[in-house]
């Protein structure tokens, strides 16, 4: 038998077509997890929609249970998140709210997925008209009939991360090592038993949810932060105890989250949010909003978009959270970046959601 080459699938240009639709003035490291999470979110529904109609021909009823798809490997997609209801709202001012809202309903009922799908794609500076012709396209794709001998859901990523880092230049090769180098790694090193891992052939990049066992390499990156701009904080007694015990009262109250980002096993950036309450001046409800804080990078790695990562998870947390309305105090470098997100300038800048 031929060896397959380990990027043809047979229609991965139609993918990597698709994907372009959306390129306009972004920049491939921006639209990349938008296209890379709806590979993900067709593929998972082309799956389920072939099982639920098999399910459906068996006229048992058991098309909406659950453990039906669970038992074969298969996620399980509530109807407000099947693909027939995003094709069929592709061209709303809502398209992007319409998926965001599909990622939730998916990791709600995945808990393997939770806190793991993107949910950017109702962010303002993403063109809507574009997102929807990516939809159409998307719809006419169907990847199940592609089989599963293939691998096809990594043999798409594959493709289409060596195209992001070909459209990336010298920052893609951080995140995608082309098959050919790996193969020529193995040639040099010729193992003769046991498996070859070679991380560089996905991201290197890891994205944790911060739990409150973390809060003292949160504390310590936030003190690398106020050393670096030379904060006046640094000049308080006990600073780093202070804030110390003010997070973890807060965590302990859910009101705090932070995101980490690692490289190997080395945290190189942290964000966080917090909920917060405005002095109420009358007897009416106390407002809530969301407060971001503590959005640092060490120096080397920065400009790889680790803070936008970050944020997309801090602002679907606050989401999540039922806040409506964001602040920070944005600096000076981190602006552009806010601005990306939708955050209007009035002193402190702000988002509404």
């Amino acid at each position: 038998m031929a060896e397959k080459n380990t990027a043809s699938i047979g229609f991965e240009k139609q993918i990597w077509d698709a994907a372009c639709v959306l390129r306009g003035n972004l920049d491939a490291s921006e639209y990349k997890s938008v296209v890379l999470g709806l590979i993900f979110l067709k593929y998972i529904s082309d799956r389920f929609e072939d099982k639920y109609n098999e399910l459906v021909a068996e006229g048992d009823g058991f098309e909406e249970d659950m453990d039906e798809y669970i038992s074969e490997g298969i996620f399980f997609v509530p109807e407000s998140a099947r693909w027939n209801v995003i094709a069929s709202n592709a061209h709303t001012e809502e398209i992007g709210t319409i998926i965001d809202d599909a990622m939730r309903a998916i990791e709600k009922e995945n808990k393997r997925l939770k806190d793991i799908l993107p949910k950017n794609f109702a962010r303002p500076e993403l063109d809507k008209r574009r997102l929807g012709d990516v939809v159409d396209l998307f719809t006419n794709i169907q990847m199940i009939e592609h089989g599963n001998e293939k691998d096809i859901l990594g043999r798409t990523y594959e493709y289409c991360l060596s195209m992001f880092a070909e459209q990336e230049g010298k920052r893609g090769g951080e995140f995608f090592t082309p098959s050919c180098v790996v193969r020529t790694l193995v040639e040099v090193l010729k193992p003769f038993r046991g498996r070859v891992y070679e991380k560089g052939v996905i991201y290197l990049m890891k994205l944790k949810k911060a739990e409150i066992q973390d809060l003292n390499l949160i504390v310590k990156m936030k003190m690398d932060m106020f050393t670096e701009v030379g904060s006046i904080v640094l000049l308080q007694d006990n600073a780093e105890e202070k804030i110390y015990a003010k997070y973890k009262k807060l965590y302990q109250e859910e009101k705090l989250c932070h995101y980490l980002v690692y490289e190997d096993d080395n945290v190189i950036a942290c964000g966080g949010a917090i909920i917060k309450e405005d002095v109420p001046f009358c007897f009416f409800k106390t407002p809530m909003y969301g407060y971001i804080l503590d959005v640092y990078c060490v120096p080397e790695k920065r400009r790889n978009g680790y803070a936008s990562r970050i944020m997309e998870r801090l602002i679907s947390w606050l989401q999540d959270k039922e806040i409506h309305n964001i602040k920070l105090k944005p600096s000076a470098t981190g602006r552009e970046m806010y601005e990306k997100f939708g955050f209007g300038d009035s002193g402190e800048m702000e988002l509404w959601l």
